[in-house]
C-alpha cells in the first residue's frame, strides 16, 4: 500500500502544479500585453496554434506575431487586457479547456468598460513541459443590444 500512496501523491502535487502553471497563462498574457510584447503574447501558443477574435483568425505563432505587432503599434498601442480564470475543464491528458472572463482596457482608461468586456476559451496543452494556447478565442461578454 505505501508504494501507492507516494505515487498517487506525487501525481496530485504534478496536478497540482499543472493547475497552477495552466491557471497563469492569463496573467502571462497580461504581462506580454503590458509590455506591448508580441513576441512574448506569440510565445504563449504552440507553433500551429491559432487566435480567434471577433472578425480575425490567425493560425501559427508567425501570424498571431505580426498581428500583435501591428496591433501594438495601431489599435492597441496604450491599452492594457486583463481577465482572470473563471473554469477548467480537463479534457484528457495533456489537455485543458480554461474558461476566462476580462477584456482589452482602453488607453488612458483606468477600468473595463462593459463594452469591451469578453469570455474566452483557452484550449491548452502541454508540450515539451510547458503549457501553451493551441487555441484562444474570445468573444464579447454582453449581447449585442
Amino acid at each position: 500500500m505505501t508504494t501507492n500512496s507516494a505515487p498517487t501523491g506525487a501525481k496530485t502535487a504534478n496536478q497540482d502544479a499543472d493547475q497552477a502553471e495552466i491557471a497563469a497563462l492569463p496573467a502571462r498574457m497580461i504581462k506580454t500585453w503590458a509590455a506591448h510584447d508580441a513576441d512574448g503574447f506569440a510565445d504563449l501558443f504552440v507553433e500551429d496554434g491559432t487566435l480567434i477574435l471577433p472578425g480575425v483568425y490567425k493560425k501559427g505563432r508567425a501570424e498571431i506575431l505580426e498581428f500583435m505587432a501591428a496591433g501594438f503599434a495601431g489599435p492597441y498601442k496604450g491599452t492594457r487586457v486583463t481577465g482572470q480564470p473563471i473554469d477548467m475543464k480537463p479534457l484528457g491528458p495533456g489537455a485543458v479547456a480554461l474558461i476566462s472572463q476580462g477584456g482589452v482596457i482602453p488607453a488612458g482608461e483606468t477600468e473595463l468598460p462593459d463594452t469591451a468586456a469578453i469570455r474566452a476559451s483557452w484550449i491548452v496543452v502541454k508540450r515539451d513541459g510547458q503549457w501553451r494556447l493551441a487555441v484562444y478565442q474570445n468573444c464579447p461578454r454582453n449581447r449585442p443590444e
